[in-house]
């Protein structure tokens, strides 16, 4: 089974410049993991997804410390955790560089990406442009799918 055989196809994306606020609403709207940031050319660019949201001012959530002197003298001011606390545009949010699968990728291929780089979603790309998104949820569909067939097929069996 491929990727795009389980892949949502319908998904929104957004841009680097778009606030934070429109990237949470976003999120909260389309149910969805995360969301691909694509550029004015329609480059993929980065991901921003609901993990990059905690640790925020505006939620009193310290972010995590770097190293031990941080741990013991608090987190210091201009450091890249402490800005992106305070960023108000996906660009200083996002992960660069996300993790992606292009469209001939089987479903094992994707779920081991997900295991080493501990992430929930992977956008598919096909001819250099995202055209699907794998996440937990499209796989645990699938199996729910191949689960029903599988169990059909037995109690066909013993009718």
């Amino acid at each position: 089974m491929l990727a795009t055989d389980v892949m949502r196809s319908s998904f929104a994306t957004i841009k680097p410049t778009a606030t934070v606020l429109n990237a949470v609403e976003l999120l909260l709207e389309t149910d969805q993991r995360g969301l691909p940031v694509i550029d004015d050319a329609g480059d993929l660019v980065g991901m921003v997804s609901e993990g990059d949201f905690l640790h925020r001012d505006e939620l009193d959530i310290s972010p995590p410390s770097g190293n031990w002197l941080e741990s013991l003298l608090g987190i210091a001011e201009n450091t890249p955790e402490r800005e992106r606390m305070r960023t108000l545009q996906v660009a200083s949010l996002m992960s660069g560089s996300p993790i992606t699968v292009d469209v001939e990728a089987s479903i094992e291929d994707v779920v081991a990406q997900m295991d080493i780089y501990n992430v929930a979603q992977i956008p598919v790309l096909g001819a250099g442009t995202v055209v699907g998104i794998v996440s937990r949820r499209e796989l645990l569909v699938a199996l729910a799918r191949r689960l029903r067939e599988s169990e059909k097929a037995n109690t066909g069996a013993t009718s």
